[in-house]
């Protein structure tokens, strides 16, 4: 099957999903995303998260997984929260649940996920910890379009942090974390933009004078 990355114009609505503090909301909130942040969501009521929300003057929200029995019936709940905003985009900036085909399909080819490794190694929990038990030289982070199939959707940015010998799974998370808050930002604005063109795993960023346009591609279902 086979879903369009659609044609953009105007600033986007923008919605981002949190689990916890939070940690890459000041960069998106403080850059220009070419797309506007209309409101922050969370599954735990206590995100720390929901504080920058609540400060930043942004609608903001709780659907907690707790409160039903399934995934598929929790990730309809969240898909018509998300619905009342009207998002071009969905981000998922610390999301810490695994989503079901039920929230990838209702948000094709508009649903963006940063995972701190460089992806296609290391997906999934505990990164840090497996890169440094690992012994790789490199380690980083990675902005994607999410599928059905966990952390293995098309890279649209990636960024990369010498591990040094020293290392701790901490230190190495805090270099990383400031990495993410580079790259996160920049591949949101080339949504936004129109500038990603997107063939099989593929993404080719376009120039800015290129029409703004995102091609057709093959979506895992």
């Amino acid at each position: 099957m086979t879903a369009p990355y659609p044609r953009l114009a105007a600033r986007k609505r923008i919605a981002v999903l949190i689990s916890g503090r939070g940690s890459n909301l000041p960069s998106l909130l403080g850059n220009d995303l070419g797309g506007d942040v209309v409101v922050i969501g969370s599954n735990k009521a206590d995100a720390k998260g929901l504080d920058i929300a609540r400060d930043a003057g942004i609608a903001h929200f709780v659907v907690s997984h707790k409160d039903f029995e399934t995934r598929e019936a929790f990730d309809a709940a969240l898909v018509a929260a998300l619905n009342e905003y009207r998002p071009d985009l969905v981000v998922l900036a610390g999301f810490m649940r695994i989503t079901t085909p039920v929230f990838t399909q209702a948000f094709a080819a508009r649903l963006i996920n940063i995972h701190p490794s460089l992806l296609p190694s290391f997906p999934g929990l505990h990164t840090h910890a497996r890169a440094l038990q690992e012994g790789v030289k490199l380690h980083g982070c990675t902005v994607h379009f999410v599928t059905p199939e966990l952390d293995r959707g098309p890279i649209i940015a990636q960024a990369a942090v010498q591990v040094e010998d020293d290392d701790t799974a901490d230190t190495l998370a805090a270099k990383v974390l400031r990495q993410e808050q580079q790259i996160f930002p920049y591949a949101v604005r080339l949504f936004c933009d129109g500038r990603l063109r997107v063939d099989g795993l593929r993404v080719t960023t376009l120039p800015k004078s290129t029409t703004p346009v995102i091609a057709t591609a093959a979506a895992r279902v």
